[in-house]
């Protein structure tokens, strides 16, 4: 169970992280501007502001599991539903974004500067809320949710290493409309995890 939380909250962050928003551009630029590490900087700093919110999510799954339990199926119905939306919308949107600005000059003020930025978002709570819903947090009991909070901070920092790498890798070559690609296949993996998640809520109702 403990290696399935892991796991989930790894695929969790790492889609939650892949979207580019100005967060995303940010590292792009950081990295074509002064290198793999400035990049990876930022990135940790939205990685770290993830794993925040995660925990304040998980941290309200944690003090009502008693009364999650009784309405799994509902949550596992709801958080599928709401999953496959936000898969949705990603992949109809179009990334043109501009970057977010951050003034910092060395690779601790970055990851700090990035922190702040990404905090200042609370919604995400919400996202989180959601995707734990649908990874069926609320069957867990005896297993400390904390260990998808830890999967959810390494595959966010796995994808700005991922992004940061390409990117320096490739730099100036990049080829027309990554952003979408990217951004796309994040969408898909996140509307393959709904129709999942909805699948075994329906095969729970007919069990």
């Amino acid at each position: 169970m403990i290696l399935l939380l892991l796991v989930k909250g790894f695929l969790l962050g790492f889609a939650v992280a892949a979207p580019i928003g100005p967060i995303g551009t940010l590292c792009i630029n950081r990295t074509m501007e002064r290198g793999f590490w400035y990049g990876v900087s930022a990135g940790l700093g939205a990685a770290i502001g993830d794993m925040i919110f995660a925990v304040i999510a998980a941290a309200g799954f944690a003090a009502t599991q008693h009364v999650l339990e009784t309405i799994s199926l509902p949550l596992k119905i709801i958080g599928g539903l709401l999953i496959l939306i936000m898969g949705i919308r990603i992949f109809q949107a179009r990334p043109a974004v501009a970057a977010a600005k951050v003034e910092a000059a060395d690779l601790v003020k970055t990851t700090i500067s990035t922190f702040l930025l990404t905090i200042t978002n609370p919604a995400t709570i919400f996202g989180f809320a959601v995707l734990f819903a649908g990874a069926g947090l609320a069957d867990t009991k005896g297993v400390s949710p904390f260990f998808l909070v830890a999967g959810v901070f390494l595959g966010s920092l796995a994808w700005w290493c991922i992004l940061c790498g390409t990117v320096n890798w490739l730099h100036r070559r990049l080829p027309d409309h990554f952003t979408v690609w990217v951004s796309r296949a994040s969408a898909v993996f996140l509307i393959g995890f709904g129709v999942v998640t909805l699948s075994l809520a329906a095969r729970q109702y007919w069990a």
